[in-house]
């Protein structure tokens, strides 16, 4: 399965999903073992060391320092990893509410890790985003 490319279908038919708990980003330096217990919901690697998106308490739990609380949105269609302009259009709309967002693409879904303040915001501007483009794309 290689998911949606067409990006008016992939607007019109997301369905955004909001977790509850807060997340944070948290990094350790090359070399440094994850601490125990920690059940990360991203790694990645990158030459200053690994980074990390946990969930707060867990973070607190173990020691890491993190910063931009925010909370996950899942972009529920299954949107292909060659898919062109789907969250260029979703972090435009957001931007222009003056809201950062740090996008993750994962092999099935996209998500959105949003200020944990504004993730309510994000959910309406989402779902009008997809509203309106259902309307244009006829669905």
């Amino acid at each position: 399965m290689s998911g949606e490319t067409d990006l008016q279908k992939l607007l019109a038919s997301m369905r955004p999903r909001l977790y509850p708990d807060v997340y944070v980003f948290a990094t350790l330096p090359p070399g440094v073992v994850l601490p125990e217990g920690v059940e990360s919901v991203m790694r990645f690697i990158e030459r200053e060391g690994l980074t990390l998106i946990v969930a707060e308490h867990e973070a607190k739990a173990a020691g890491l320092a993190g910063t931009f609380r925010c909370r996950m949105i899942t972009l529920d269609i299954h949107s292909s990893l060659e898919a062109v302009g789907f969250l260029a259009a979703i972090t435009t709309r957001l931007a222009a509410a003056g809201m950062g967002v740090n996008p993750v693409s994962a092999f099935y879904h996209d998500h959105l890790f949003v200020p944990a303040d504004r993730a309510e915001e994000a959910m309406a501007i989402l779902r009008t985003l997809a509203a309106e483009s259902a309307a244009d794309f006829g669905a």
